[in-house]
């Protein structure tokens, strides 16, 4: 029976290539018989008569008529370039070249449409320097009136919340637990406000309610910070009493892990108030030990507040040592990480850096090495140096990013563009090289040179995390498909066509008829090579009518 089967796929496959084959020479045998009907029915049709008054007719034509063609192919011409800018921008190929691949290429050789590759998962990451809602995002929203983060922003923080700060068992904690549950997924602000000042009424140690207050209410940066401390220092009561009295409770266990979340949280928090007031001595001591405390919660990637910190501070030193622990192969790299690996490389060469001295001599060895240092930051996020040159505004940043994104370079410029700043010459010297690392980079990228090729997706995940009144950058460019291109220039030059008739109809004609005499002198040369080989008797019979 097995056999049968296998008898019968082979027959199939056959046949279904013996009909492919065919298909790719029915299209000239199609051809080759649409001229022999023409030639066995030239005298019923009176070809030679229709043709003779073909030419008297075009001779006859007015330099309006041809006025009128030029500009009617042109605004047809127009129309397909719109339509093919429109499917280039919402699509990222040609409409034409699609519709081509899907109806005319399986008949002329049987050409199997090329599948689109399968986008891979971008994954999204917390912000480690997001800014407070209640001071600063809906501040700058009331000033404005639009909005800096989006819906799905937003929810993606509304997730983390309820995972950091919600027990994982249900039942876990009292009323107040339940009251900020309903708070964390709620997404009306004032609600949120509401719930939150509702559980603190019914339980004044309810740390999380704090934590909400203090990121939505405050209205300045040293009443969020009051909010932040008061939630770390119940947080923190709670943690004593657990480890004092160890309990193997479910519950309680899940209210403890509930509890370091929010330790961790708030005291994070608190160094960042702390640096936007101005007292970097306290904030770095809070950071490193929050580092030292809670080594495994490196995934929150608090080390880049403590590395922006030192960077504020100028201890460059400290930033140094702190590169060398986490600018390692085994760890996931970020733009913070990059970018001041080469600003401590640039800083001290970009000083005696000068351009037509660098062009004489040749770049020095420590200057080579910034070089390197730069092309690697720019390598793995090539939109940083545009909000680093000013090219391009920088906005708010969002609460969540991608990382080798757009999202993540304004993360990185809104905070570090004055560190770039404090350091003199390191933006000359960006400006200079940094174009230069896209002549190092494969292409098209199936790989990279340092780091992985960019994956595909990031442009639309950056349109979802930044808002809609920032032009988001793109990498790597999209080119523009052929048909695009073509469709532009044939736009382009029957509307030149158009005007020149209209403008200088005598001149055009007799262009034209220049041009319809040189295109049709290749035909009589055939036909007269025809003749002089073909017997006359031959010759007759196909030019009979």
């Amino acid at each position: 029976m097995t056999g049968n089967k296998g008898v019968v796929s082979d027959t199939l496959d056959s046949l279904s290539f013996w009909v492919s084959w065919s298909w790719t020479y029915l299209l000239m045998l199609w051809f080759l018989l649409i001229m022999f009907l023409i030639w066995f029915l030239r005298a019923p049709l009176r070809l030679h008569e229709n043709l003779d008054q073909l030419g008297f007719f075009m001779n006859s034509l007015t330099p309006k008529f041809y006025v009128a063609l030029t500009g009617t192919s042109s605004v047809i011409s127009g129309i397909i370039l719109i339509f093919e800018w429109w499917y280039f921008h919402k699509h990222g190929n040609s409409l034409i070249e699609q519709l081509a691949l899907t109806y005319v290429a399986p008949f002329i050789g049987g050409i199997d449409l090329p599948e689109k590759p399968a986008q891979s998962e971008c994954k999204v990451w917390r912000n480690p320097m997001n800014l407070i809602r209640g001071c600063e995002y809906f501040k700058f929203m009331q000033a404005t009136g639009n909005s800096p983060l989006t819906h799905y922003d937003m929810n993606l923080t509304a997730q983390d919340q309820q995972m950091f700060f919600c027990p994982d068992v249900s039942g876990a904690g009292d009323k107040s637990d339940e009251l900020m549950a309903l708070a964390w997924r709620s997404v009306d602000t004032e609600k949120r406000i509401q719930l939150a000042l509702q559980a603190v009424a019914s339980n004044s140690g309810c740390a999380s309610a704090y934590v909400l207050l203090a990121e939505e209410c405050a209205s300045t940066v040293p009443e969020a910070d009051k909010y932040f401390r008061q939630a770390l220092k119940i947080a923190d009561n709670n943690i004593r009493r657990f480890v004092a009295v160890p309990s193997h409770d479910v519950k309680a266990h899940s209210l403890h892990r509930r509890d370091i979340n929010i330790c961790v949280y708030a005291r994070r928090r608190v160094a960042m108030c702390l640096r936007k007031m101005g007292k970097l001595k306290e904030c770095i001591k809070i950071t490193r030990e929050l580092i030292k405390e809670f080594p495994l919660m490196s995934v929150l990637h608090i080390h880049e507040n403590l590395m922006e910190s030192l960077l504020a501070q100028k201890a460059y030193n400290d930033v140094q040592a702190l590169l060398t622990r986490y600018d390692d192969l085994n760890l996931p790299k970020s733009a913070v990480i990059c970018y001041s690996a080469a600003l401590l490389k640039i800083r001290p060469v970009c000083e005696k850096f000068f351009v037509d001295v660098t062009v004489k001599k040749g770049l020095t060895t420590h200057q080579f090495d910034a070089v390197e240092a730069l092309q690697r930051a720019v390598e793995f996020n090539p939109h940083v140096p545009q909000y680093l040159l000013e090219e391009k505004p920088i906005i708010l940043p969002p609460e969540h990013l991608l990382k080798r994104g757009d999202s993540e370079a304004v993360a990185y410029s809104f905070y570090h563009i004055s560190h770039w700043k404090e350091v003199p010459g390191s933006i000359k010297f960006l400006e200079c090289f940094w174009k230069d690392t896209f002549k190092l980079i494969p292409f098209p990228l199936e790989k990279g040179k340092l780091f992985h090729p960019y994956t595909a997706g990031t442009e639309e995940t950056d349109r979802e995390l930044l808002p809609p009144f920032h032009d988001v950058s793109v990498y790597p460019k999209k080119e523009l498909p052929f048909f695009l291109v073509f469709t532009a220039g044939l736009c382009l030059f029957t509307l030149s066509l158009a005007l020149l008739t209209h403008f200088y109809p005598i001149f055009m004609g007799e262009l034209a008829r220049i041009a319809l005499e040189y295109f049709a002198t290749p035909f009589a040369m055939i036909a007269e090579h025809l003749q002089a080989l073909l017997p006359q008797q031959v010759w007759n019979l196909l030019t009979r009518a």
